[in-house]
């Protein structure tokens, strides 16, 4: 039986595709609850990326709202222009200032996680071009959850996933292609159904 009870996962430049094929490659019925925060345009229009993923992927994806509940299962984004973090079996929003230039911020993401969820934290970063997520991924560290990033020489944008593992708290570097079935694996799941592809 798994301890992990939430993914979080962040994600820049290059994000997109990189979101579809780790999500796309999961079960349907994977059971852990995933957060996403993805930089993108701030007048992106609302949903729109939950949306995408969702009709990409096949999975149950939509954007997070203040004080939602975090259900099994279910894909979470960050809304445009907001802050995104995690509290105790629930989401909450902020507009405070960017991080990282950031807003939402890959950081405040994985920092509210790790305080909520501790060793029973999943966090990846993906592919990016700015630092976003380097700190976080030593404050899920430190607070005893698991750090994954995307091999730098696999992803687009080499530079976020790079800057986290220089940190030294990472302690898993994947190819991209290599991330769902870690997380079926840590996730103590077992099903008859293949992961779609990307």
């Amino acid at each position: 039986m798994s301890g992990y009870e939430l993914v979080v996962i962040g994600a820049s430049w290059g994000g997109i595709e990189a979101l579809e094929q780790v999500i796309g490659a999961l079960p349907p019925d994977f059971p852990l609850p995933i957060a996403i925060a993805q930089h993108r345009a701030i007048d992106s229009g609302s949903g729109a990326l939950s949306a995408l993923i969702s009709r990409r992927t096949g999975h149950d994806t939509c954007e997070a709202g203040d004080k939602d509940p975090i259900e099994p299962g279910r894909v979470y984004v960050a809304p445009s222009d907001y802050h995104l973090l995690v509290e105790p079996g629930s989401f909450a929003l902020s507009t405070e200032g960017p991080v990282q230039f950031s807003r939402p911020s890959i950081d405040v993401l994985f920092d509210s996680a790790a305080d909520s969820y501790g060793d029973r934290l999943i966090a990846i970063l993906l592919t990016g071009l700015n630092e976003d997520g380097a700190y976080g991924m030593t404050r899920v560290s430190r607070r005893g959850g698991l750090t994954i990033a995307q091999d730098p020489t696999t992803a687009a944008r080499a530079a976020m996933p790079q800057a986290a593992i220089d940190t030294g708290s990472v302690a898993r570097v994947l190819p991209l292609d290599g991330i769902a079935s870690l997380l079926v694996e840590l996730a103590g799941h077992e099903t008859g159904t293949h992961g779609r592809a990307a």
